[in-house]
C-alpha cells in the first residue's frame, strides 16, 4: 500500500446536523490525505431511509465548505470511482455477495423473524444466530427459493482461531473468531448492510486509509474477514478516541446535547468562527510535535502526523473553544472585524448613523464571540432605564452627593468644546478632574453612567461620548442630572 496514492473518504449519513465527532472525522481524513498529497473523497451513505433527512445533504456540503475541507471527488465532482451516493450503487452489492456464495464463503439464510427472536432467549452465545442455514442441502435451498421464501445472505465466519488486525492508533488487536456471528451482508429487501456496503465501496473506490471513531474497533475484524474472503488488500485503519463532555457536576460522559451545542452549525450560530472550531477540533485527540495551538488549515496539513493521535478520550471544553475564538477575533484586522460584526451592529442600532470604526475600536479586543455584541452596544441605540444609585461607586469615590456636582461640571465643560472628538473629550475630563482635585474616576464614572445607563460597557466615558456625538451625549448628560436632581 505504501506505493499507492493515499485516498481517504468522508462517508456521512444524511440524517441531520453535523456532529462535532463527524466533523473531526472529516477533518482528520482530510489531513491524512492532504499531508500525504492524497485525495479526500466525499461519499454520501443514504441507504438508511428511515433516518434520512431531505436537507441533510445540503448541511454536509455547507459544513465542509465553511470548514474549508474541500473534497477532491464526490457527487458534485465525479471521477472514475463513482457513483458517490450509496443509493445509486445498489445494483453492485448483491453480485459480490453471490460471488461469496459460489465460493462457499457465504450462504442464504431463510430463518424467519420469529425464529431469530426466539434465539435471544436460548443458550446461543450472546443471544446470536445459531447458523441454522449454514449447511442446508442444495435441494432444500432450491425448494425454499422456488417457494419465494425471503432470505438474507450471511458470511461464513471462521469457527475457530483468531482474527488480528493492526490499528494505526490502538496497535494490534485480536479477537476470538468464536465470538463473531455469521454477519448479514444482504438484507431481505436486497439492500446491503452497513458493514458490507462499506467494504465494497472502500475497495472499489481504492480507499487506502479508513478513519473512524473508536466505537467501530469491535467491528473491524468483520471488515477484515470480508477483505480476506475477496482476497483484497486491507486498508490502514485509524480509529479516533471518543470525544467526551463534562456536565455542571463534573461528570464525564460521551459528548451529547446535554453538555451544550454539539453541532457545527449550532456552534457557528452561537458566534464561534468556523476556523476557530476547526482549530480546536483538530486538537481533540491529536497533539502537534511542538506546543503550537493556533493553526491555519494549511499549517495543520503540514504539521499533521498520524502518530500524534491519542488513544485517550478528549473532553470538549466550551471555555477553551471560546479562548480559541477570542484569539482568532483579536488577530483580525479592524476592517475584517467590522465586516464580521456589522450584522450584529445593525441588529440593535437601527436608527443611529454611527462611526462603526469607532465602535470596532472599543470592541475588537473585548469580544470573544460576535453574538455578545448586541447586548454590549444596545445602549448606543437608546438610553436604557436606570436608577440614580448607579452613580454610586466606591472605587471611583462617587456618591449621590458629589455625583450631581461632577456631572454638572462635566456637562458645562463639554458644552464649551469647539470640536467633539476623542482627544478633546479626554483632555476636557482629565483637566476637570485636576481642577477639582479629585480622582479621574470621580469625574469619569458619572459621565459614563449618564451616557450609557449601564455599569458595564465596552470602553469608558470618553469613547462612548465620542461615539454618541455632541447632541446625543449632552442630551443624555442632562437626563442624568434630572435623575440625580430627583
Amino acid at each position: 500500500m505504501q506505493n499507492k496514492k493515499v485516498r481517504t473518504r468522508f462517508a456521512p449519513s444524511p440524517t441531520g446536523f453535523m456532529h462535532i465527532g463527524n466533523l473531526r472525522t472529516a477533518l482528520y481524513e482530510y489531513l491524512v490525505a492532504k499531508s500525504n498529497d492524497g485525495d479526500f473523497v466525499l461519499r454520501i451513505e443514504d441507504t438508511d431511509r428511515e433516518r434520512y433527512v431531505d436537507t441533510a445533504v445540503d448541511v454536509i456540503y455547507k459544513t465542509l465548505e465553511s470548514a474549508g475541507l474541500q473534497h477532491d471527488e464526490g457527487p458534485d465532482k465525479p471521477k472514475e470511482y463513482g457513483p458517490y451516493v450509496q443509493s445509486e450503487r445498489l445494483d453492485m452489492y448483491k453480485p459480490y455477495a453471490e460471488q461469496l456464495i459460489k465460493e462457499g464463503k457465504a450462504y442464504r439464510c431463510f430463518c424467519s423473524k420469529e425464529r431469530l427472536e426466539s434465539l435471544k432467549d436460548d443458550d446461543t452465545p450472546g443471544g446470536g444466530y445459531d447458523r441454522h442455514c449454514r449447511d442446508l442441502p442444495q435441494e432444500e435451498i432450491d425448494r425454499l427459493l422456488a417457494e419465494g421464501v425471503p432470505y438474507v445472505i450471511r458470511q461464513k465466519m471462521p469457527l475457530d482461531g483468531k482474527t488480528t488486525f493492526t490499528d494505526a492508533v490502538f496497535g494490534e488487536i485480536t479477537v476470538e473468531n468464536s465470538e463473531l456471528q455469521d454477519q448479514i451482508l444482504i438484507k431481505t429487501d436486497g439492500y446491503p448492510t452497513y458493514n458490507f456496503a462499506n467494504v465494497i465501496d472502500d475497495h472499489t473506490m481504492n480507499i487506502t486509509h479508513v478513519v473512524r471513531g473508536s466505537e467501530y474497533l469491535s467491528s473491524t475484524p468483520k471488515y477484515n474477514l470480508l477483505y480476506e474472503a475477496f482476497g483484497w488488500e486491507i486498508p490502514t485503519y485509524i480509529h479516533l478516541p471518543l470525544i467526551m463532555g463534562k456536565d455542571a457536576d463534573g461528570n464525564i460522559a460521551k459528548l451529547s446535547k446535554r453538555h451544550g451545542s454539539t453541532g457545527f452549525e449550532d456552534l457557528v450560530n452561537e458566534g464561534y468562527l468556523p476556523q476557530a472550531i476547526i482549530n480546536y477540533v483538530a486538537l481533540l485527540g491529536w497533539c502537534p510535535e511542538n506546543n503550537q495551538e493556533i493553526f491555519t488549515l494549511e499549517e495543520l496539513t503540514k504539521a499533521f502526523k498520524i502518530e500524534g493521535i491519542s488513544k485517550s478520550p478528549s473532553i470538549f471544553d466550551y471555555d477553551k473553544l471560546e479562548w480559541f475564538n477570542a484569539e482568532y477575533i483579536r488577530r483580525m484586522s479592524a476592517d475584517e472585524f467590522t465586516r464580521y460584526a456589522m450584522p450584529y451592529y445593525k441588529e440593535v442600532v437601527k436608527t443611529k448613523d454611527l462611526d462603526w470604526n469607532k465602535v470596532t475600536d472599543i470592541l475588537h479586543q473585548r469580544v470573544t464571540k460576535f453574538t455578545q455584541i448586541p447586548e454590549m452596544i444596545d445602549f448606543l441605540e437608546a438610553l436604557p432605564e436606570y436608577e440614580a444609585d448607579m452613580f454610586v461607586n466606591k472605587k471611583s469615590k462617587t456618591n449621590l452627593e458629589n455625583a450631581p456636582v461632577m456631572l454638572s461640571k462635566v456637562t458645562e465643560n463639554l458644552k464649551s468644546l469647539e470640536s467633539w472628538d476623542k482627544d478633546s473629550i479626554h483632555d476636557c475630563l482629565i483637566n476637570l478632574a485636576a481642577e477639582l482635585e479629585v480622582k479621574n474616576g470621580t469625574v469619569m464614572w458619572p459621565a459614563r453612567i449618564a451616557a450609557a445607563g449601564k455599569k458595564v460597557t465596552p470602553g469608558g466615558a470618553v469613547e462612548i461620548l465620542d461615539i454618541l456625538g455632541r447632541e446625543e451625549s449632552l442630551k443624555r448628560l442632562e437626563t442624568g442630572l434630572e435623575k440625580l436632581g430627583n
